[in-house]
């Protein structure tokens, strides 16, 4: 049974210097991020993906069978849509290569950080994720979880994130 297709804002255009809390789940929900070559695969065509459209990766996390990513518009061109799309279509292609099984659901899930909503705040959500989850017993003892930009220590010491209600 495939997922429903989550809504997008309709008001919105994904463009210019905005920040989004992605996550996008694996096929079938199975454990692709469980070793680190299965998660370099992933990360190395992320990254390439964040610098060909114009996107800073401020924190993410590769939990066993979805991604969360804390991304940053860099210019007003900066487009999330052709971020989400090509993103998941690189590793995904580059992943099906080396492992031999497809690696994405065909939807995710997005979030706009509104103006109140701290972005390091929602950097030290997605780090802790695997404790939350109980699958680590600190930030620091998860290996697939990070920044590009910013320490751990940087991250934890900003004030917790708490997901809005719907």
């Amino acid at each position: 049974m495939l997922p429903r297709r989550p809504e997008r804002l309709k008001a919105f255009d994904y463009l210019g210097l905005h920040a989004y809390f992605l996550t996008y789940c694996t096929d079938q929900r199975h454990e692709a991020f469980v070793d680190a070559d299965r998660v370099e695969v992933v990360s190395t065509q992320i990254l390439r993906t964040a610098a060909d459209e114009e996107f800073a990766i401020v924190a993410h996390c590769y939990m066993p069978d979805h991604l969360h990513l804390l991304v940053n518009g860099e210019q007003e061109n900066s487009d999330c849509r052709a971020f989400i799309k090509r993103s998941k279509q690189f590793s995904g292609f580059y992943y099906q290569k080396a492992f031999g099984r497809r690696l994405w659901q065909r939807y995710g899930y997005e979030h706009v950080l509104r103006g109140d909503e701290a972005l390091l705040s929602v950097a030290r959500y997605i780090l802790e994720n695997p404790v939350r989850a109980g699958i680590a017993k600190s930030v620091r003892s998860y290996p697939f979880t990070g920044s590009p930009l910013y320490s751990v220590e940087e991250i934890l010491d900003s004030l917790p994130w708490r997901p809005r209600s719907a």
